[in-house]
């Protein structure tokens, strides 16, 4: 059975959401060894800097314009994998085996798949992550899991994830790691 979750991001708060209503996440982990997500924003999106759609390829510093991030992590564990996926279909993945302790991953082994719908007031990204590409224990462990979106507009950025550490903007923080998956039961 597919695993369903509804997630509200928060935006960080010294940062200026004027353009943003909300973002939600829609994330769905199924027994066949998917992750997907929609991440939702809600606001004025002619104001939103959003890179034109492009050929997906490997991209760096996405997080430096509008974004969407997801960091997974086996329950328990310090290690953690990365995903960014820009509106444009670009995308990257770090490994790290502690707190920023890590790199990119290079290949297109860890591609996910990134689909974008866009409206005057709605921006949806779909992304698909294969967990089985990540290890061999991830489609079958519980999964701490990390949302974040940085959103680009012409007078600068609001920062937005599940949990925010006191501060600066941190996504790599574990306490931001606040969403626990379950592994899905097999479907019948």
């Amino acid at each position: 059975m597919t695993v369903e979750h509804w997630i509200d991001l928060t935006c960080h708060p010294p940062t200026r959401p004027e353009t943003v209503r909300a973002i939600g996440v829609l994330v769905r982990r199924s027994p066949g060894a998917e992750l997907r997500m929609t991440f939702r924003l809600d606001g004025h999106i002619p104001r939103i800097l959003v890179s034109a759609p492009d050929v997906p390829r490997i991209a760096t510093q996405l997080w430096r314009h509008t974004c969407f991030e997801a960091f997974i992590a086996v329950d328990g564990q310090p290690a953690y994998h990365e995903f960014n996926f820009a509106p444009s279909g670009e995308w990257a993945v770090y490994a790290f085996c502690g707190y920023r302790n890590g790199g990119p991953v290079a290949g297109e082994m860890m591609r996910p798949d990134i689909a974008v719908r866009s409206t005057g007031s709605r921006l949806e990204l779909d992304a698909l992550v294969r967990l089985d590409r990540l290890s061999a224990i991830h489609p079958r462990a519980s999964l701490r899991v990390g949302l974040s979106a940085v959103i680009e507009v012409s007078d600068g950025f609001s920062y937005w994830a599940l949990r925010h550490p006191a501060g600066k903007p941190d996504f790599h923080d574990p306490d931001g790691f606040a969403l626990l998956l379950e592994p899905p039961s097999p479907e019948e």
